[in-house]
């Protein structure tokens, strides 16, 4: 381990890792046409790029978790601290890098833009329902808290894998849902799969953002809405979930476009 010095950090290229949730079809996915298609790498699990088809942008579609698993290994580098043979290993690494090397240029890209976190964590789920761990030892039947426990601990190594891959922006996507208790009191909730992720995901990444219909700032309160980011507490119009810019450099309320939105998180903080 060396001492990286000062000058040495402050010259390390920015590369925010953001969250974006928001309601199906609010346009999440519609973001990639805001952003620079040559150095972007999509992530598509949602099978639904109707809306992008005509973005030139590269694009991987992996349809398992065994390959989201190997993918964040190859972008986010091997966590040395874990033996050979396990996932994320200095092993898997290697294997991954030379799987990859004549498909996937890493230099090319400044934005990877996964769609959607939601999609992957029901992968997750379907591989650990298939595992050992999700079955008793004594009936052999299968055990649901084995399962949820396993799909934790699988989604937040991936999770962060993915947020160790520096010098580039990650991009997670997720479908915020409105739901309810068992009292009728209504609040917005990530969707996905267990709560382990849900509850940790928000401390994994730099900025967590809501992206939905909003009064534009300054406006009467009867002007039409239009889609904006809320970025800040402030900002927060969605009950039981809270954005967080961990840069102090987004307003409450930024326009819906993710290329204007990484600028202004690379940009010199302001005196």
């Amino acid at each position: 381990m060396k001492i990286i010095t000062a000058d040495e950090r402050l010259a390390e290229r920015h590369a925010p890792k953001i969250l974006i949730a928001g309601p199906a079809g609010i346009g999440k996915t519609s973001l990639l046409r805001t952003v620079h298609p040559e150095t972007t790498l999509f992530i598509d699990m949602e099978a639904g790029d109707l809306s992008v088809r005509d973005v030139p942008c590269d694009t991987m579609r992996p349809t398992t978790w065994p390959e989201m698993r190997n993918l964040a290994c190859f972008l986010g580098g091997p966590d040395v601290s874990l033996p050979d043979g396990a996932p994320y290993s200095q092993s898997h690494y290697d294997a991954m890098r030379e799987q990859f090397a004549d498909t996937i240029d890493l230099s090319k890209y400044d934005l990877l833009f996964i769609d959607s976190i939601t999609v992957a964590l029901r992968l997750c789920l379907r591989w650990a329902q298939q595992q050992p761990e999700a079955f008793s030892e004594k009936t052999g039947k299968p055990d649901p808290r084995g399962a949820y426990g396993l799909l934790g601990r699988e989604a937040l190594q991936w999770l962060t894998r993915l947020q160790h891959t520096r010098g580039k922006a990650v991009v997670f996507v997720s479908i915020l849902e409105n739901v309810k208790d068992e009292f009728g009191r209504a609040s917005y909730e990530l969707q996905l799969e267990g709560q382990k992720a849900g509850r940790e995901l928000p401390g994994l990444v730099d900025q967590v953002i809501a992206m939905g219909m909003i009064t534009p700032p300054g406006a009467d309160d009867g002007a039409p809405k239009v889609r904006g980011f809320l970025c800040t507490p402030e900002a927060d119009n969605f009950t039981g979930f809270m954005p967080k810019d961990r840069s102090g450099k987004l307003d409450p309320y930024e326009r819906p476009d993710l290329g204007a939105l990484l600028t202004k998180l690379s940009s010199p903080a302001s005196t």
